[in-house]
């Protein structure tokens, strides 16, 4: 029997909306993130405490009793779709997403503690696993307890490390809680100036067990799927900045005495990229409703918005770039920081092709 997903907005949904849409028109408009991003530290402390603490995002995944918000994943994608319209610099799918997920599933004082702070917004975390690490795939096995939680091998394109107080740590013995102060970072040239990557290098760092080994791959193995679903809105929301930006510069655009929107060509591109974007929010809503209720077909609902929603976010960009003529492909015009985010997103936590080959299986589908 399939499941019936709750597509709608909640008015309790919509409400947070516009409290995280207002706070990121004040302090994250376009010119702002470029100016940050070519400083090579695009993250903003203030926006992240703003947004995280004061707003409460930070703990809408985790229970009231945990210290969170109590909220869910549906609640979640929404602050992750104006994250994607405005490409905010926060680390909010890495630590308000997957690492408050993987430690949800750790049932240890330890875990609880550090998720009391992950969701009061007063520490950041990040998994110290390689970004395109997707749902379904082998989890890495580069990181060793050499005796007592002392932590050897080298995790690469690990995203917001530079931002974490702590890193969670995926070893032979199970999951570790390790300050960021105790690791080397050497931070990489991302495609996504927004979302910085570093290699993370343990040697010899001390870290706190938090979980055992069977435990934690679990836990690792459920955040990757919630965070896959829950990408999905981002993408969604690049998609939409994209549209919408489009369709106000055609309109605007004269040329032969007529707006640019008003030719025939234009017009079939911008409907068929509206409709586009119009399934993008029904996968990406489908699967934010399945992860909330815990819906048996929420793995195959995750790979469906997945393997969907990359390739809109993607062609929306590359439209947006497009049609914005010459102005598109200047640096001062933010189109290429999405376009950048768009094509990023699609590596993150799988590619599409990836999450095509869970939707056959999960489906069933025999291969050509």
């Amino acid at each position: 029997m399939s499941t019936a997903f709750d597509l709608l907005y909640s008015e309790t949904e919509e409400e947070l909306r516009s409290a995280v849409r207002a706070l990121l028109a004040d302090r994250c408009a376009p010119a702002d993130v470029l100016a940050r991003a070519e400083t090579g530290r695009p993250h903003d402390p203030g926006l992240w405490h703003t947004l995280a603490a004061e707003i409460g995002t930070a703990g809408l995944l985790v229970p009231e009793k945990r210290g969170g918000q109590g909220a869910g994943h549906r609640e979640a994608a929404v602050v992750l779709e104006e994250l994607g319209r405005a490409v905010a610099p926060v680390p909010y799918l890495t630590s308000a997403v997957l690492a408050t997920e993987i430690l949800l599933g750790c049932d240890t004082p330890e875990a609880g503690d550090l998720l009391r702070e992950l969701a009061a917004g007063r520490q950041v975390c990040a998994p110290a696993l390689p970004l395109t690490q997707a749902p379904g795939a082998p989890l890495p096995s580069a990181v060793r307890d050499t005796g007592g939680g002392t932590l050897t091998g080298t995790v690469t394109s690990v995203a917001d490390a530079v931002a974490a107080d702590v890193l969670l740590v995926l070893a032979d013995t199970g999951l570790y809680a390790v300050p960021a102060g105790e690791v080397a970072l050497t931070g990489l040239v991302p495609l996504d100036l927004t979302r910085p990557l570093a290699d993370v290098a343990l040697g010899g760092a001390a870290g706190t067990l938090l979980a055992d080994p069977a435990t934690a791959r679990a836990a690792v193995a459920g955040a990757l799927l919630s965070g896959a679903g829950l990408l999905a809105s981002e993408q969604l929301g690049i998609a939409q900045w994209c549209l919408t930006e489009t369709v106000r510069h055609v309109r605007g655009r004269n040329q032969f005495n007529r707006p640019v929107g008003s030719f025939q060509a234009l017009k079939h591109r911008l409907a068929q990229l509206w409709l586009d974007v119009a399934s993008a929010r029904a996968a990406a809503r489908a699967a934010a409703d399945a992860l909330a209720t815990g819906a048996p077909d929420a793995p195959l609902t995750v790979a469906v918005a997945q393997a969907y929603c990359s390739g809109v976010a993607v062609s929306a960009a590359e439209e947006c770039v497009q049609l914005h003529g010459g102005i598109g492909m200047t640096w001062e015009h933010p189109a290429h920081l999405y376009l950048k985010r768009a094509k990023s997103d699609a590596l993150t936590l799988g590619t599409p092709g990836h999450h095509h080959t869970l939707v056959a299986d999960f489906a069933e589908l025999p291969a050509p």
